[in-house]
């Protein structure tokens, strides 16, 4: 059997610096939290938690007090911030610099255009987005489907944003929704906000998926980049399995002759990916 990984998956350099910065912290014997999972990925997230690293959630951080809490990559809206200086909590910010920027840009929009709508072009309840809205005071319209663009005013000036992982071809399409409906003589500003390290891997990943029988997808069913990167897969190759680790592998899928080909999303470590490879080796190959 031949056996490949996809040498363009696994971490962003958001998600590798915020792992670094909790590696860091931990290497020095502190007591150090997360505020929500490091990254979409359990397997990770466990590998953290041995270290020392503790999980938080919104409840949790907002009843801690003198401790020291890192902030993941996703970013957070101002009122962390405000909550952490009233509880003397110490962060440590690893939100990812794309992230950052965008927030900013988000705010300045926000703050120099009050009588705009700010549109966020993003998955409902998704980490970043909750941080994004968070610059508007809440008051940013969040859209993800053809239904949720209903719900702008199409009498009123509208600026777009994007969520940095959604898909480029999506936001295109949100675009040409958006002004198909809008009233003449309204102002309508979009900016493409992908991240491009991340758009960028759709292309290739695509090219990857064509070069073998078989195609194995590593991530976590908790990974929105996971699930859109993996049915990327899908539309080029018909023999894509999704697997969370390598309890998931049935070796009924494959025999001797396939050639392989591993890959993952932005969440997904690339030590996951080995392991699976090695599982496959041992199990065909030896």
């Amino acid at each position: 059997m031949i056996i490949e990984i996809d040498t363009n998956s696994g971490f962003c350099n958001g998600v590798v610096r915020a792992i670094r910065k909790a590696e860091e912290e931990l290497e020095g014997g502190k007591t150090l939290y997360c505020l929500g999972d490091i990254v979409h990925n359990s397997h990770e997230v466990n590998r953290l938690k041995k270290r020392g690293l503790t999980t938080i959630d919104k409840q949790q951080f907002e009843q801690l007090h003198d401790e020291c809490v890192l902030l993941r990559a996703h970013g957070e809206p101002p009122s962390t911030y405000r909550m952490a200086e009233k509880n003397n909590i110490t962060i440590i910010d690893a939100t990812c610099q794309v992230v950052l920027k965008l927030q900013q840009r988000i705010r300045e929009a926000y703050l120099s255009h009050p009588e705009s709508q700010i549109v966020i072009f993003g998955k409902h309840g998704h980490a970043e987005v909750l941080g994004l809205v968070g610059q508007t005071d809440n008051n940013a319209i969040v859209v993800d489907n053809d239904v949720d663009v209903e719900k702008i005013d199409f009498a009123k000036s509208v600026i777009l944003f994007s969520q940095t992982t959604k898909s480029v071809d999506d936001f295109q399409h949100i675009i040409t929704l958006i002004t198909q409906r809008l009233q003449p003589n309204v102002t309508f500003q979009y900016y493409d906000t992908i991240c491009r390290q991340v758009a960028n891997r759709l292309p290739k990943l695509r090219e990857f998926a064509t070069h073998y029988n078989k195609i194995l997808f590593v991530g976590d069913v908790k990974s929105s980049n996971g699930k859109m990167l993996y049915e990327e897969c899908c539309k080029v190759n018909t023999n894509v399995h999704f697997i969370s680790s390598v309890e998931s592998i049935d070796y009924g899928w494959f025999d001797c002759h396939d050639t392989v080909g591993i890959c993952g999303a932005t969440s997904t470590p690339k030590w996951q990916m080995e392991e699976v490879a090695n599982c496959l080796s041992k199990q065909f190959n030896n």
